[in-house]
This record gives structure tokens, C-alpha cells and sequence, in this order.
């Protein structure tokens, strides 16, 4: 039996397919069409997924779709004429809705079949209701507690619920208008970071700031005794207005949702042309302590509530990592689940399994241990590439690939690293990164010199042997996605300062021989030279999406600095 998952016209579409029990592959559509966080009908993603189970479309069975069009669809009449909505607001909406619920025209007309023979069958899902399957169905728990936490998907923007075996309760959900998904993104475009995934940057400024306006911010995200919570709607346009979103054809685009109110209390906002000043600071560490304590707050209710000592979440705020290493010190739940693909992607995911295990009654999946669903290429693509365009190359393999790659980064070298399946999720997981020595103090200033290009107080991350986090970190746990932040014990401060952010803390992947050999093989070969078990990790691109080909990774070798660029067992290098 083949599932194909589909996560269509909404930001970050994707595509993935199971065979039975097993994930075949999975991929976000940015991937193949180079726009970050494209948003339409997944086309590229679902013929690669087809085309990794050697399958036609006509051979799947189930299609889940990661939207339910019918959810909450009296809610959203009431909710557009009572606040009067524009005119144009409800047509795109009502656009929107019309192009989720015509997915098998969009199939018919891809794959040029006739009306009524499509064979498969189309199940929607409700979008959080994905969410929270992505994470549970994928997870080690035989039961958990649930939270999905995001923008908005189907009208709705929390759902708690409960997981036992191969089913899924849930208890409660906060809807339109109140979202804690739109709380953030709002301050984040107050503090002039306009573009449609802008959150990772407040995040990454907080810690240059201090928290001292989360009172005031009380007035505007308001906590409810039952454990869930509201907005001070005065803050915000989109009850009134609608979130004009463009979701089709390239970046997804949201309007600016505060209102004068937020500007008279808080002061004119920030231009994004604009300087970084102690007060922009101050208030996006307000943003993310007060976002950290609703999540807290949330899940301390859900605990007691459930009485389960084990938490799975999903959605955008749950790709929160800051927040996401305090869940446990900060709760009374014992274990964390977060997949690796937690944001609107790994919908598509959910979907496929809230099908197979919710609907079709099938027994729990092996769990996920890893995130490398992707692309792939052989060494004899890789070099047949090279040869047409008359790139010098070397193979190694073994001790001789890792000591070579090893001696250019000691030499203060950068080196791009593409290897085995692309990563499915926003995070680089050490088969599209690029790497550097987190000992020189410079690596950050040299990264964004010769490559990055971005804001200098975003952080880069650590890849850690898994044996060895005890030795560097506060908190001991496995960390296989980068979705935890943990603080850096004060003594290793000064031997890894290009992976400890201003605070004295890092967003750390660990990396278990088991799972990824060769990354972990390079790890250690590098911390036999140098006694340090990490590795600088960060993701294989410049100011677009990863990197997905071997193509694509050799065109960002070419025009940045990089030194040397590894993929595969085929070495390319400047010096």
C-alpha cells in the first residue's frame, strides 16, 4: 500500500511518500524551485516521491492532503461577516479554499488523466490535526501528550490533544483570531524583519537584549486560567481586515498585522533599512521570554490535565529551539518528542500517517530517528557533472577523505558538505552544510565574508558527537534535529566561540555513529586532531534554499569563497 502526503497551497508545501510502514522519501517543493518557503501545488516534490518508489501515480492508494477545507467552515462565514471583511480578502480566501479542495482536479490535470480515474483516494486532514500526527505517529512514545502551535492552518492556531498507541484525542484548540504564531510574527515585523519566516531572526537577536518589556507585553498576549490563551485583538489588523497572504507563485507574502494601537504604545516601528538599537534588542528578548512562558504555561496545564510525562509537538512556534531546551526544566513533563520537520512541511507527513494509523487502523511506525528523505546522488553523477564543465577533481574515501577535509578546516578552511539523502525539514543535518572550525573566534565573521551574507548576530550551530555533549553542555540529552538550544558549560566558552551564541549558549545536533556514519566519522577524525568533538554546522546556501543537487552545490562553491567543497567522495578545492 502507497500513501502519497501532500501539504498544498500553504507556505512550505511538500510532498511525501510511504510504502506500508516504511517512508520512501520526502521533499519540500523550495527544494526544486528555489524559492524559500514556496507555496502552491507541490508538482516537483510529488514526482521525486514517485519517482524514489519507482511507482505511478496510479499505483498509490491513499493521497492525504494536510488542509480540510470543510474544518471550521461555518466559523469562517461568521468570523468574515461579522468583522466585514474586504471584498477582496474573502475572494482570495475563497480562491484558496477552492484550490485545496480541488487537489484531484490539480493531480488530473498534472498527470493528464481523464475526470473520475484517479484511482487513489483523497483524504483531507485537518492541518493542526497533521501537525500533531507528524510528531506523535514518528515519535518513541507509546503515549503522550500533544501541542501543535503555529500561525493559522484550517482556522485554527493550538490544538492540545492526547496520544495512546495508534490513535490521536483532541482535547481543545484556540481559533482565528488568536494565535501565538501571529503574536510573534507581528513584533517581528514591528522590529523591521518584514519576509514571510522572519521569526528565526528575533530569536536569534534576543539574546543580545534584554527582557525588559514583558509586562507591557502582558496587554497583549493574555494568558487564561484553562491553559490556553488570547490576543488583545486592539494590536492587531487581522480580525478586521483578514492576513492578506500571497500564497502561490513565489514567497509567501503576509501584510503587516499591527495596528496604531501597537505604534502608540510601543513607539514608531523599525524600518528594516533601519539600525539595530538596544531598545530593538530589549523588546525581541521581551518576545521570546513571554512566548517561552506561554508555552510553558500551555503545557504545564496540558500535564496536569493528562497526567502523561511525555510532550510531542509540532508546528512553527515549536520550531521555537530556544524555547524548546526549556521545555523540560521549565514543565512537569519528563521526555520530548519534536520531529524533524516540525514546521508546515511536515504536514505532509502527518497527514499520511493520521491515515494510516488513525484511519486505517495500522500499527505504529518504527520512530524517526533521522531526517535524510531527500535527494540523492552517486559519486559517478557527481564526477560525470564535473567533467562537463571541466572542474578538476580527487577521490578519496575513508581516512584519506576525512584527513584532507580535516586539515583544510584547521587551516581556517570552508567546506561545503553534500552528502547521501538531502535533509527534509529547515535544518542542515550534516548532508547539505557547510563547515568550519568552531575554535577560531573568526569562523563567524569568515562565514558570512565569504558566504552567508547575513545579519551578524545570528548564531551558527554546533554538530556534537553524542558521547561528548556532557563535556560541553549544561543539559545532556540527544538532539538529532538542532531543535534544542542548551547553555555551553562556562569553561568550554572560550575553546568553541564560533558555535557559543552572546548568551553563552548553542543550538546543538547530536550526532550518533549509527545513524550518520560519515559525518560522525569526520567528527571524530577531527577531534583526534584538535580534542574537540564538534564541528561548526550550518546550512549549505546562500540566501536561498539548501542546496538540493550536486549542480546547485557547485554553483554556490563557485561564487562565494569557499575553500573546498566535499560531495559525496569527490573533492574540490581551491588550494
Amino acid at each position: 500500500m502507497y500513501i502519497l502526503g501532500i501539504n498544498a497551497y500553504h507556505a512550505d508545501a511538500s510532498a511525501c511518500i510511504y510504502h506500508n510502514d516504511v517512508l520512501i522519501a520526502a521533499s519540500e517543493e523550495e527544494r526544486f524551485r528555489r524559492i524559500k518557503h514556496w507555496a502552491g501545488f507541490p508538482k516537483s516534490a510529488i514526482s521525486f516521491c514517485l519517482a524514489e518508489a519507482g511507482i505511478s501515480i496510479q499505483e498509490v492508494d491513499y493521497i492525504a492532503v494536510s488542509r480540510d477545507p470543510k474544518a471550521n467552515f461555518g466559523k469562517k462565514v461568521l468570523t468574515a461577516l461579522k468583522n466585514r471583511l474586504s471584498l477582496s480578502n474573502i475572494i482570495n480566501r475563497a480562491k484558496n479554499l477552492k484550490k485545496a479542495a480541488n487537489i484531484e482536479e490539480e493531480l488530473l490535470s498534472f498527470f493528464e488523466l481523464e475526470k473520475g480515474s484517479l484511482k487513489a483516494k483523497i483524504v483531507n486532514v485537518e492541518h493542526h490535526r497533521s501537525h500533531l500526527a507528524s510528531a506523535f505517529f514518528a515519535s518513541p512514545f507509546e503515549d503522550a501528550a500533544l501541542l501543535s502551535i503555529d500561525g493559522f492552518g484550517d482556522f485554527s492556531s493550538t490544538m492540545i490533544g492526547v496520544g495512546k498507541g495508534n490513535k490521536m484525542e483532541v482535547l481543545d484548540t484556540v481559533s482565528y483570531p488568536h494565535s501565538a504564531g501571529v503574536f510573534y510574527t507581528t513584533l517581528t515585523q514591528y522590529l523591521g524583519f518584514p519576509h514571510y519566516g522572519d521569526e528565526y531572526k528575533v530569536m536569534g537577536l534576543a539574546p543580545y537584549g534584554e527582557a525588559k518589556y514583558v509586562e507591557q507585553l502582558r496587554d497583549i498576549l493574555l494568558f487564561k486560567d484553562n491553559g490556553l490563551f488570547e490576543l488583545n485583538l486592539a494590536y492587531f489588523n487581522h480580525p478586521k481586515a483578514g492576513v492578506q497572504m500571497v500564497w502561490e507563485g513565489g514567497i509567501p507574502h503576509m501584510d503587516s498585522l499591527f495596528t496604531d494601537h501597537l505604534v502608540d504604545k510601543f513607539g514608531p516601528a523599525r524600518k528594516p533599512e533601519e539600525p539595530l538599537s538596544q531598545y530593538h534588542k530589549d523588546l525581541a528578548a521581551s518576545v521570546q521570554r513571554i512566548t517561552e512562558e506561554l508555552i510553558f504555561h500551555i503545557l504545564n496545564h496540558l500535564q496536569k490535565r493528562t497526567g502523561l510525562k511525555n510532550i510531542c509537538i509540532a508546528g512553527g512556534v515549536a520550531q521555537n529551539s530556544v524555547a524548546n531546551g526549556k521545555i523540560i526544566q521549565h514543565t512537569t513533563f519528563e521526555n520530548l518528542y519534536i520531529p524533524p520537520a516540525g514546521h508546515d512541511a511536515g504536514t505532509c507527513l502527518g497527514a499520511a500517517l493520521w491515515v494510516y494509523n488513525q484511519v486505517l487502523d495500522k500499527p505504529r511506525l518504527a520512530p524517526t530517528t533521522h531526517g535524510y528523505f531527500g535527494s540523492q546522488f552517486s559519486d559517478e553523477e557527481i564526477v560525470k557533472i564535473l567533467e562537463e564543465k571541466d572542474i578538476k577533481f580527487e577521490k578519496l574515501e575513508g581516512d584519506a577523505l576525512f584527513n584532507r577535509v580535516t586539515d583544510c578546516l584547521i587551516n581556517s578552511g570552508v567546506v561545503g558538505w553534500f552528502q547521501g539523502r538531502a535533509e527534509f525539514g529547515p535544518r542542515a543535518l550534516g548532508h547539505r552544510s557547510i563547515i568550519a572550525d568552531p575554535r577560531r573566534a573568526d569562523a563567524k565573521d569568515i562565514l558570512n565574508a565569504k558566504i552567508k551574507r547575513r545579519e551578524s548576530f545570528r548564531p551558527f550551530a554546533p554538530s556534537i558527537l553524542k558521547e561528548y555533549v556532557s563535556e560541553y553542555f549544561e543539559v545532556t540529552d540527544e538532539v538529532p534535529f538542532m531543535e534544542k538550544v542548551f547553555p555551553i558549560k562556562k569553561e568550554k566558552h572560550a575553546e568553541i566561540p564560533a558555535v557559543t551564541h552572546v548568551d553563552g549558549t548553542g543550538r546543538l545536533q547530536t550526532v550518533d555513529q549509527l545513524v550518520e556514519p560519515k559525518y560522525y566519522g569526520l567528527i571524530e577524525n577531527f577531534r583526534q586532531k584538535t580534542g574537540v568533538p564538534i564541528l561548526l554546522n550550518t546550512s549549505f546556501n546562500e540566501n536561498e534554499p539548501i542546496v538540493n543537487t550536486p549542480q546547485e552545490a557547485l554553483a554556490c562553491y563557485l561564487r562565494t569563497k569557499m575553500d573546498m567543497l566535499v560531495m559525496g567522495n569527490i573533492v574540490v578545492s581551491r588550494v
